[in-house]
């Protein structure tokens, strides 16, 4: 095979959404190019996502320590020229990748870097001649950058991780059941994509209610107050935030049966496991390309655009016009709970 020697460098530095993206597109590459070694860069908190597939490595960059500003990033340039890389994939294209790109293409590497589509989401999202149409996934856009470098691949649904083996404090904090298991991830970085507390309330409140499914909360250090309050009001519910490492959410998310998130990391987190996941969208919209792989359209429950015409107003989740604040009261929490219902069913 032509390109059975190759070494690629992938970089990919944040965010945790966008770096679990990386995942199907990399596993595709692996079962295409069993020879091609990778090595992903990124911050050291995401090397657990990498840890288990074949003919990858992992580099941690410093960014705010070590290899911070111009300087940093010129010393992990020198650091990445001993590991004998031949190609630069860059999955990221912001200012600190294209820096280390000027590196390596004054060293003589071949680069090729993600089309973001900035125009197109430019388009999609503006309230006056808006172009509402689907847009290439993320998936699809870092897949054009391997072709580019002369590494064709077709990534399909079975470019997943595979569930692992429950580990010990997961299993202890589950407890022994039969019961399906429900996770939800309520929050999200900007307002604008976030279910109303009061609204996922009453989607909790009705799992529990169920006796059929536990339901495992999971979020940040600022949503610990809300998730606990949850967890002690109602039976079947019980909170994962802050009590494992990122390892281990991940050996959790694993296991889960049903994923509810937000548009957020969460839900590409599930994706990359082949979880099932359903997803509630505000101001941002699946057509923009972040749409978790290999999930079902149908399993995405959308504010309604007849009530708001100019949806989708943001690609991050934090720009939207007056009178768009409440959105997300569209989709009730009927239909959240039916939704995860069906789905765990299929």
């Amino acid at each position: 095979m032509e390109q059975a020697s190759k070494h690629i460098l992938v970089m990919r530095l944040s965010a945790m959404g966008d770096v679990a993206m990386t995942v199907p597109v990399i596993k595709a590459m692996v079962r295409t190019y069993p020879n091609v070694k990778i090595t992903v860069v990124s911050r050291a908190f995401f090397k657990p996502i990498f840890q288990d597939i074949s003919n990858v490595s992992f580099y941690a960059a410093d960014v705010k320590g070590r290899h911070k500003g111009v300087r940093g990033l010129y010393k992990l340039y020198k650091e990445l020229k001993t590991l004998d890389i031949d190609l630069i994939a860059d999955l990221h294209n912001v200012l600190r990748s294209n820096i280390l790109c000027t590196y390596f293409k004054l060293g003589g590497y071949k680069i090729c870097k993600i089309d973001k589509g900035r125009a197109a989401k430019k388009a999609l999202t503006q309230t006056k001649d808006k172009v509402f149409q689907q847009l290439k996934t993320t998936h699809k856009r870092y897949a054009d950058v391997f072709s580019q470098l002369g590494h064709h691949i077709d990534v399909s649904k079975e470019d997943v991780l595979p569930q692992l083996k429950i580990a010990q404090k997961v299993a202890l904090f589950i407890g022994k059941t039969k019961k399906k298991l429900i996770g939800i991830a309520p929050f999200a970085a900007f307002d604008g994509k976030t279910y109303p507390v009061s609204q996922m309330e009453a989607v909790i409140s009705k799992l529990s209610e169920t006796e059929q499914y536990k339901v495992v909360l999971f979020g940040g250090p600022a949503d610990k107050k809300q998730l606990v309050a949850w967890e002690t009001k109602y039976k079947n519910v019980v909170n994962g935030a802050g009590l494992f490492s990122f390892e281990e959410e991940l050996n959790l998310i694993s296991n889960l049966d049903v994923m509810l998130s937000m548009d957020s990391g969460n839900a590409h987190l599930a994706a990359m496991f082949g979880r099932k996941v359903v997803t509630i969208w505000g101001i941002t919209h699946p057509y923009a390309g972040f749409y978790p792989f290999g999930q079902p359209k149908e399993n995405a429950l959308l504010a309604d655009r007849a009530q708001y015409p100019l949806l989708p107003t943001s690609i991050y989740g934090n720009k939207y016009p007056a009178g768009y604040e409440n959105i997300m009261q569209t989709i009730t929490p009927e239909a959240v709970f039916e939704k995860i219902v069906e789905v765990v069913k299929d």
